[in-house]
């Protein structure tokens, strides 16, 4: 599948379910964003950061991915902690989202991934990925021509693609994650590092 422009247009028609709700968002929240969520950052950044999808309250409403929310507080914490980032503003990464539209209970379809692939391919350059989450993982490694049976996500795990480009695994920042404790600060701060590691090798 191809596509003319880097980014889904504001009305983009792919994913019906997913323009059904923003649909009825608009309606319920004018002021919001309620559109997909363009990339972040520098487009030539040597590390890009994959998350799933904008959250409702969070990117789907400023329009920024990982902006607004705990997802993304959690997030800026370790980037600025790492000199990643500098005042809110992404600072040597670029970030994206495998979905650039909101879903339903935050779970795109299988569908509706493969449908806004196109996007992350068109963008997807920097040799060091960091993915936030299982189907972020998914998405990077086939966007980047690899094989996920050869590429398992686990967080922590290095892939090394046919390419050349490194895809890291973290666990999704999500507040459910925070939560149980599947994901904290040191463990999020673990992967970045290896990522700036990677940049500076």
């Amino acid at each position: 599948m191809s596509t003319p422009s880097p980014e889904p247009d504001r009305d983009c028609p792919r994913c019906p379910r997913l323009v059904a709700l923003r649909t009825q968002l608009r309606a319920e929240q004018p002021e919001w964003w309620n559109a997909p969520v363009p990339m972040l950052g520098d487009p030539d950044a040597p590390i890009a950061i994959v998350g799933l999808a904008p959250g409702r309250t969070g990117a789907n409403r400023t329009g920024r991915a990982f902006t607004g929310d705990d997802s993304g507080l959690l997030l800026l914490t370790v980037l600025e902690k790492l000199g990643l980032a500098e005042a809110g503003e992404p600072k040597g990464v670029q970030i994206l989202n495998a979905v650039r539209c909101l879903p339903p209970e935050n779970r795109p379809t299988p569908a509706e991934i493969h449908a806004c692939r196109p996007f992350l391919m068109g963008q997807l350059r920097a040799p060091i990925v960091v993915a936030l989450g299982e189907i972020a993982h998914q998405s990077t490694v086939k966007a980047l021509g690899g094989k996920l049976p050869k590429a398992r996500f686990t967080h922590g795990a290095e892939h090394r693609l046919p390419k050349g480009q490194t895809v890291l695994d973290s666990y999704h920042v999500s507040r459910y994650n925070q939560n149980i404790g599947r994901l904290t600060e040191p463990m999020l701060t673990a992967v970045f590092a290896r990522a700036i590691a990677l940049r500076d090798t």
